[in-house]
């Protein structure tokens, strides 16, 4: 609302004229009346046209007011949708960690929309309560004891929003909270769905799945049982208040204390004093809206990652080094005082067991996560202190499942912080053994990622590829040779092991065949760093040979 009021503004100022026109309406209603009562028509003509204006104002007036609040409720849900992507993007992988991905689409779209109708809501809900309070003013300018009886029933229908108010929060939170696990669950299960198929078990994981739909529902018809009683109470003592207000002026026009043009007047200034209740449905709608902020605010509340003012690095071969470094997750510490430094220009690989840190060690040399404790520095600059183009342009990743982004297959290599070109692009292939495969899809680079029949050995070519074509100083492979066969392999980690000798590449390795073409093998065992030295060296120790026979792979 502060940075783009307009809207917000547009709709209090046309909610107040209309307000306006709606309680100016029952005393030119009654003076009309009471002239053509009287016998005075021609005064009462124009009071019939002014009737007759107001009542196309109010018509005009409330056009306006609903193309504004649906064209402010986009633009709003469009900056929320905006603001929230790029916080998501800014945290990096950390995102993911912290919810389900389905739960965080369903707050990304369904959430967002909901949120973007809080601005111009709020300033309805504002400019609504003005009818009611002039309603009520205007009735006691009318006839004060009429005013008196609507104001018997004031504190019963402001009681009645509270408990609304309190009760559909509650509710609420819970309906969209049970929303996002189901949505949580259903992108796990699509992600798994050839193992679901193969194991047979679609009928358990669909129970899965929708395990949190009997509490959806359950606060689903809570939520309807909490509308229900409150349009019940305001049904109940709306009408006995009017009543109460025709009955009072009924007698008192019988009194001949007032007109009949005076007792309409009155009674449709109750009808309009008395439209608190009216004000559920608004308050209904900035509940949702705030509960669906609340769940947006939980994702905004996560870091995001912070760079530095170096534009570009001094001249070096991309010198890694890594200075006390300490990394934690899910409370347990995962790399433990790593104090190590990786020549520049060398084929580095990284051997350990299952859940020794390679992983996190390698998503530190590039800066994908921060350490809890320790420094980590490119060529003598800390990693915090590049700018994000310079800290992208000077490392490249490939992963184990790489996710191809671009649009199409060459769009895809290309993927990164900078166009290489479409001759760097063809090179990058072919050095991941991938040109071959990729000119014989029906159009070739060209062809759109979601018509290419690729295996996961391709897939994870392409994403080699487009770290190749990107790589600067520092090339870092994290398990991203595991799909290929034997000797795919080997063609791909001889040129990426041994390059142009301008830039260090570290591959997380799995195989003793990776590990005896790198230059120098890091040994992790626990989270901290047990050797460092040639894998022929390493391998007169029976200790590191075992490594690779878990692994199921020949150490010699």
């Amino acid at each position: 609302m502060r940075r783009h009021p307009a809207p917000a503004v547009l709709v209090l100022v046309a909610s107040v004229l209309l307000a306006a026109a709606e309680l100016a309406l029952p005393a030119v209603f009654g003076r009309t009346l009471d002239l053509l009562l009287t016998g005075r028509h021609g005064e009462a003509g124009t009071w019939l046209a002014a009737c007759a204006g107001l009542t196309a104002a109010t018509v005009v007036l409330g056009a306006l007011g609903g193309v504004v609040t649906a064209l402010g409720g986009a633009q709003a849900t469009a900056r929320i949708r905006r603001t929230v992507l790029g916080h998501l993007l800014d945290s990096g992988p950390r995102a993911g960690e912290r919810f389900a991905h389905g739960d965080l689409v369903a707050r990304l779209v369904g959430n967002a929309a909901q949120a973007g109708t809080v601005p111009v809501a709020l300033a309805a809900l504002m400019a609504a309560a003005v009818t009611p309070l002039g309603g009520l003013v205007a009735l006691a300018l009318t006839d004060v004891w009429t005013a008196l009886v609507v104001l018997t029933g004031m504190p019963l229908l402001a009681l009645f929003l509270k408990i609304f108010t309190r009760s559909f929060d509650d509710a609420g939170a819970r309906y969209l909270r049970a929303q996002g696990e189901i949505a949580g669950n259903l992108t796990e299960a699509l992600r798994g769905i050839r193992t679901i198929a193969a194991a047979g078990t679609h009928e358990r994981d669909a129970a899965r799945v929708l395990e949190p739909l009997a509490e959806m529902s359950r606060q689903g018809h809570r939520l309807w049982r909490i509308l229900g009683r409150s349009n019940a109470r305001s049904a109940g003592l709306l009408p006995l208040l009017q009543i109460a207000v025709l009955a009072v002026a009924g007698l008192r026009v019988a009194a001949g204390e007032l007109s009949a043009g005076a007792l309409l007047t009155a009674w449709r200034y109750a009808v309009l004093a008395t439209g608190a209740g009216a004000l559920v449905g608004q308050v209904s709608a900035l509940v949702r809206g705030r509960n669906a902020a609340t769940r947006l605010g939980e994702v905004c509340d996560g870091p995001v990652t912070a760079y530095g003012p170096v534009t570009k690095l001094p001249p070096g071969n991309g010198a890694v080094e890594f200075h006390d470094v300490t990394m934690c997750h899910a409370g347990r510490k995962v790399l433990s005082g790593i104090d190590l430094r990786l020549p520049g220009g060398t084929a580095v690989a990284v051997v350990g067991r299952s859940g020794s840190g390679k992983s996190a060690l390698a998503a530190l040399a590039g800066r994908l996560a921060d350490p809890d404790t320790g420094a980590v520095l490119l060529d003598g600059v800390p990693l915090t202190s590049l700018t994000r183009e310079a800290l992208r342009r000077e490392t490249g990743y490939a992963f184990e499942r790489p996710v191809l982004l671009g649009g199409t297959i060459g769009g895809a290599i290309a993927f990164g912080p900078y166009d290489p070109g479409e001759a760097a692009v063809v090179d990058a292939a072919r050095t991941a053994c991938a040109d071959g495969f990729v000119r014989r899809l029906p159009n070739g680079y060209h062809t759109t990622c979601t018509e290419a029949p690729l295996s996961d050995g391709e897939t994870q070519r392409l994403g080699l590829a487009r770290a190749f074509a990107h790589a600067g100083r520092l090339l870092v492979l994290d398990d991203a040779t595991s799909s290929l066969d034997a000797v795919t392999e080997l063609k791909v980690s001889r040129a990426l092991l041994h390059g142009t000798g301008t830039r260090t590449c570290l591959v997380t390795a799995h195989r003793a065949s990776t590990a005896a073409r790198a230059d120098l093998v890091v040994w992790l065992e626990g989270g901290e760093v047990r050797a460092v030295a040639p894998h022929v060296q390493l391998c007169q120790l029976a200790s590191y040979r075992a490594v690779f026979a878990e692994e199921g792979m020949d150490a010699a």
